[in-house]
């Protein structure tokens, strides 16, 4: 130990080190990085526009909108200058913080979600008590723990990774620095981290999970016990974009840390698991929730009719 080199810096292989891609791939992740900040910012700035979506769904969906800005800018501004630049390189602390924004972003989601999926529960399945159970105090303590409640459970691990000895080899096979391959060149005893992680993971996605679940249960149990088919389908349109969403976020993070591991083809297919992730999913975000709802479109037309006379 004493004789090794301490790491400063890591060198991110990114998505393919096949040179003729690489303009390809730049193409294509930064319309991709374009459409999601439009896509979530349309969202916001329509939502703060118009009274009529100051409500306490739309102001959920504006901080999800927010926080997926914020989850794809921490990642894709790095990963398109790598490819732009031959140095593909990133600090030790720029890694850790890289990793961490990840993680406390990405955890903040599944428990706003879980939030939203509550609002969406209350909403229906008890209607006459929605406005004295969601008032708007509520909805801001709410929207606050989701925040605290992501950043305190990955701020200690993320704490500990930073103090540990990187001795080499400094090269990391992704275009972030995730968790796993970071911690593959720790030359250090990690078990502590493995199994703080392990408990994080199972909290922060499996937990909020399964409260999702019960919380679309509910919902689902008491839309099909509408009588009126027109009333049912207006009750399952309320929600059918949220669990859209929720599918495709859950689906990716279970099946990319399923997945996870050291051979070149699972390394390869944790990199498109991660990219559809980290950028498909924020990206189509915004237009499952405004394509299939027809206030947003109606207060959209009349903006953009304003801004055109």
């Amino acid at each position: 130990m004493g004789n090794r080199t301490t790491i400063t810096k890591f060198v991110l292989l990114g998505l393919s080190e096949t040179c003729e891609l690489q303009m390809l791939i730049f193409l294509g992740l930064l319309l991709t990085y374009l459409l999601t900040l439009l896509g979530n910012l349309l969202m916001v700035v329509i939502t703060l526009m118009d009274r009529c979506l100051h409500t306490l769904m739309y102001c959920f969906l504006c901080n999800f909108a927010i926080l997926e800005i914020w989850f794809t800018s921490v990642i894709f501004p790095k990963v398109l200058t790598n490819i732009l630049t031959e140095y593909k390189t990133i600090s030790l602390p720029g890694c850790c913080l890289q990793s961490f924004l990840y993680f406390f972003l990405g955890t903040t989601e599944f428990f706003l979600l879980v939030v939203m999926s509550f609002d969406r529960y209350v909403a229906i399945c008890n209607p006459l008590h929605y406005a004295t159970i969601m008032s708007k105090r509520v909805c801001v303590q709410l929207v606050f723990c989701s925040w605290m409640t992501g950043f305190l459970l990955i701020i200690v691990p993320s704490f500990l990774v930073l103090q540990q000895p990187f001795c080499g080899p400094n090269i990391i096979n992704h275009f972030f620095c995730d968790n796993f391959p970071l911690l593959e060149l720790i030359c250090a005893d990690i078990t502590l981290i493995e199994l703080l992680g392990f408990v994080i993971a199972n909290v922060s996605l499996l937990g909020t999970l399964s409260v999702t679940a019960t919380c679309y249960g509910h919902i689902l149990h008491a839309i099909l016990h509408i009588p009126s088919a027109k009333e049912k389908q207006k009750a399952f349109s309320t929600c059918s974009s949220h669990i859209i969403v929720v599918s495709l976020f859950y689906g990716s993070c279970i099946f990319m840390y399923i997945q996870s591991g050291k051979s070149d083809q699972k390394e390869d297919r944790n990199k498109v698991v991660a990219l559809l992730h980290t950028v498909v999913t924020p990206m189509l975000n915004p237009f499952i929730y405004t394509l299939r709802n027809k206030q947003v479109k109606q207060v959209f037309r009349e903006q953009v009719s304003k801004l055109l006379l």
